[in-house]
Parts: C-alpha cells; sequence; structure tokens
C-alpha cells in the first residue's frame, strides 16, 4: 500500500505518530494509500518550527529572487500538469480532464504570484497637512497556515501558498487526508524550483493538526477552505488567538432564469452546475429561482416532457431541457 508522508523542510518526513487515515480509490472503493496524520508535536517541532527557521532570511529577501522562483516554478507547474491530474483523479475521481482545469485554474494564481512586486509597493503622500507626510510600507506577517479541502486538492492550495510566500511569508500547508499527494507533489515541484527548504511545509492530519495549527503562537494567519460549521469554529478559534483569519464556507447558491431566457440552454446549465463534479464545487447551484412567465413554462415544459417507459428501447431519450 502507498503510504503519504509529510514534506517539512524541503523533505519528506515520516510520520512519527503512529495514526494513519485511509485514501481510497473513488472509482473502487478501495484504500490504495494511507496518510500520516500528525500528532501536536510534529505541528510544533517540525512544520512551524521549519517555517519560522526559513522565514529568517525568506521575509528578507528581495522579491527579484522570489519571483525567479515562482517563475520557475510555473514552468515545472506547467510541464507536470497531466501528472498532477492524474493524481487528483486517482485520489478525488474527477475524470482527467476536469483535473486539468483544476490545474489551469490553480497555475493562473500562480502567475499573479509570479508579477507579485508592483502589487507590494509602499505608499507616499506628502504635504497631506502642513509639513506632514504619509507613507506606508507592505511587509511580511511571518508564517502562515493553509487548511484546504478535498474537492479541489490542488487549485485551491495554489489560491494560497503562492502568493503567500510571494510576499516573504513562509507557508503550513494542511490538505485535506482524504485526497493529500497532489499537495506534497506541489511542494516537490516547489523545492525544485529553488525555493528554500522551510518556506513551503505540507502537514496531513485530522483536528488535531488543524487545532494545533490554529492556537499555535507562532503562526501569524491562517486561511480556510470548506464547509461552514467548520469555517466558523477556525474563524472563532484563530481570532480567539490573534491570528488574522480568512474563513471561506458553504454558500446556497442560486440560479436566477428570467423570462426571456432559452429554457432549454438553462435547463441544461442548471444540470451542469448542480451536478457537475458530482455537485462537489463550491459555487455548486443548490436552487433555481424561476421568474414569472419562465416559471410557468419551465413547470409546464417538465411535466408534459416524455418520460421513458420500462418497455421503451434504450434510444428513447428525453429532450435536453426534461433531462
Amino acid at each position: 500500500m502507498k503510504t503519504v508522508n509529510h514534506f517539512i523542510g524541503g523533505k519528506t518526513v515520516e510520520g512519527a505518530s503512529g495514526n494513519w487515515g485511509p485514501v481510497t480509490d473513488p472509482a473502487t472503493g478501495e484504500v490504495t494509500t494511507q496518510v500520516a496524520l500528525a500528532s501536536v508535536e510534529e505541528v510544533d517541532d517540525a512544520a512551524v518550527a521549519s517555517a519560522k527557521a526559513a522565514y529568517a532570511t525568506w521575509g528578507t529577501s528581495s522579491l527579484a529572487a522570489r519571483t525567479a522562483v515562482l517563475f520557475r516554478y510555473r514552468a515545472l507547474l506547467d510541464a507536470h500538469r497531466d501528472e498532477i491530474a492524474a493524481l487528483i483523479t486517482a485520489e478525488h475521481g474527477k475524470v482527467h480532464s476536469d483535473a486539468l482545469g483544476e490545474v489551469a485554474r490553480g497555475l493562473e494564481i500562480v502567475e499573479l504570484a509570479c508579477g507579485i512586486t508592483t502589487q507590494l509597493k509602499g505608499e507616499l503622500s506628502t504635504q497631506v497637512s502642513n509639513r506632514v507626510d504619509v507613507s506606508s510600507i507592505r511587509q511580511p506577517l511571518g508564517v502562515v497556515a493553509g487548511i484546504t479541502p478535498f474537492n479541489f486538492p490542488a487549485m485551491v492550495p495554489m489560491w494560497m501558498f503562492p502568493l503567500a510566500v510571494a510576499c516573504g511569508n513562509t507557508f503550513v500547508l494542511k490538505p485535506s487526508e482524504k485526497d493529500p499527494s497532489a499537495s506534497v507533489r506541489l511542494a516537490e515541484l516547489a523545492s525544485e524550483a529553488g525555493l528554500p527548504d522551510g518556506v513551503l511545509n505540507v502537514l496531513h492530519g485530522d483536528k488535531v493538526a488543524v487545532d494545533g495549527l490554529i492556537t499555535h503562537p507562532d503562526v501569524a494567519a491562517v486561511s480556510f477552505v470548506g464547509s461552514t460549521p467548520i469555517a466558523r469554529y477556525i474563524h472563532q478559534t484563530a481570532s480567539a488567538n490573534g491570528k488574522r483569519v480568512q474563513a471561506l464556507g458553504g454558500a446556497k447558491n442560486h440560479m436566477l432564469v428570467l423570462p426571456d431566457a432559452d429554457l432549454d440552454a438553462a435547463a441544461d446549465a442548471a444540470v451542469s452546475a448542480a451536478y457537475g463534479s458530482a455537485g462537489e464545487r463550491c459555487m455548486a447551484i443548490s436552487a433555481v429561482v424561476a421568474v414569472a412567465r419562465s416559471a410557468t413554462s419551465w413547470s409546464t415544459r417538465s411535466a408534459s416532457a416524455p418520460r421513458r417507459s420500462r418497455s421503451a428501447p434504450a434510444t428513447t431519450r428525453r429532450p435536453r431541457w426534461a433531462r
């Protein structure tokens, strides 16, 4: 059975807690991999300590040095698209084309990070009052943590750590224990691109690891994407421990169908938006609001749509708007 360990300080680190989580093949339900689940000691003495040590030099490095690493990283990610997508498919289950799309969306944020230099400029306003000038500078925070969900194991981490490290922070990523391999591969490629050891660390785990990160005194900020109850918990706990928090929870996404809508296209879009990727997208449609005449037309057409009987041949198909 394959084993996924932590990636800390630029190298693979075997789990020391003795606790392991199962990773299944979504196509068969078979457990194919075991992933190490970190203890509090591994959070404190390994992941956060490594990131804190790396911050001493990375936080004072030049913008030119940081972006040079990111440009090399972007090239490596582009060259390994298929490999990363295959890891996503094996553990999450989305089809290869959808997984490639996820990698592409993550790459867009890496490209944004490559151009971060213009966004990090400070400001100077002279003579805002008599003999008073006002200036501002932008500085990194230190060690920051990212806690990411199972539904986008490559894209959501890449929403976080490329921008964080481009700004001079060091990063501890706690990905979902359900599909951990893509995050490890992202970190390995970052190391290959020249990111110094300890700048990007991947720590696997469950609530023990999460609680360790969001209460740790050396973690300055936390970013989270996941369910609303956990987002609320992380926001309250991390804020109470003096951290900057970005907690993105679930949403009740609505699709508005106006009276002049093409109902065939709208119904087809509603089904795709609700059930694409098994409905596991953050923006999956959960409610359709039909306005005025579209509501009557929608219900009438759906009610009158031909249904396939048990005796009907397999080639009989309902109209697209009635599927």
